[in-house]
């Protein structure tokens, strides 16, 4: 008999699933973490003793999950930097926080139209399981390009909703660690939180998971070092995975 795929049992305690998008189900991760780098070594340069951005270390710990201003405003607090808040029309460069915010988009955005839109095989099984099962799946992003992401990659058939960063914008939602965006996506799927799955694979949007009283917080643990998972605990994840396709169990059909 063919060997038939299934949601693990943690899953079966809930009835909606809503998923990070970068990292988790795209692997663009690796292209926000390059464009930050691009857009914040130029300031560090310009100040004695500071070392370059860490597009894994820097990456996780303040910018992922973020959105564009809020990444920015907490890597620069984090390395001692007191730059102008700066206003959202700033053009790209080293000014202001939205200035190297918008130098950010700017990178970001060119590498978006020249490089292809890789996904995690394992997210995708999992995605495919759960269209199977009728459990009704949302992705979230603090990134404007997360729905062209999706798009480009020929999966945002798989979700009933999404809520990116336009549409954080246009309903001024704060974004994580505050719960909003996740909120917002279970209200969208007509399931409480308490009856839905959160997928996360940064620090901040764990930890928003956790706040918004979610049945079930799932961190994603990509980098494979020996804090990150612990890291992903603390902020308060139910369990860690290296893959989300490890949701799924192997039966007989």
């Amino acid at each position: 008999m063919a060997a038939a795929l299934s949601p693990a049992p943690c899953l079966r305690s809930v009835r909606a699933v809503v998923f990070d998008t970068d990292g988790v189900i795209t692997d663009s991760a690796r292209s926000h973490a390059a464009a930050w780098k691009k857009a914040f070594d130029p300031c560090l340069a310009a100040v004695e003793g500071q070392r370059p951005f860490d597009p894994v270390g820097d990456y996780l710990r303040h910018v992922d999950g973020r959105s564009r201003r809020d990444g920015a405003a907490a890597f620069l607090a984090s390395r001692g930097l007191d730059l102008p808040e700066g206003s959202p029309d700033d053009p790209p460069g080293t000014a202001t926080v939205w200035a190297i915010a918008a130098r950010k988009d700017e990178l970001f955005t060119q590498s978006l139209r020249t490089d292809p839109v890789d996904v995690w095989p394992g997210t995708v099984r999992l995605l495919d399981v759960l269209r199977g099962e009728r459990m009704p799946c949302a992705a979230v992003s603090a990134s404007r390009h997360a729905t062209e992401l999706l798009s480009r990659a020929g999966l945002i058939d798989r979700f009933e909703a999404v809520v990116d960063g336009n549409e954080a914008q246009r309903l001024r939602l704060p974004g994580k660690p505050d719960p909003a965006l996740f909120v917002e996506a279970a209200r969208r799927l007509r399931v409480p939180v308490r009856d839905t799955a959160v997928v996360e694979d940064a620090l901040a949007g764990v930890e928003a998971g956790r706040r918004g009283g979610f049945g079930l917080v799932v961190g994603v643990d990509r980098t494979g070092g020996p804090t990150s998972a612990a890291e992903l605990r603390d902020h308060g994840a139910d369990l860690v995975v290296s893959d989300p396709g490890e949701l799924l169990t192997v039966g007989d059909d």
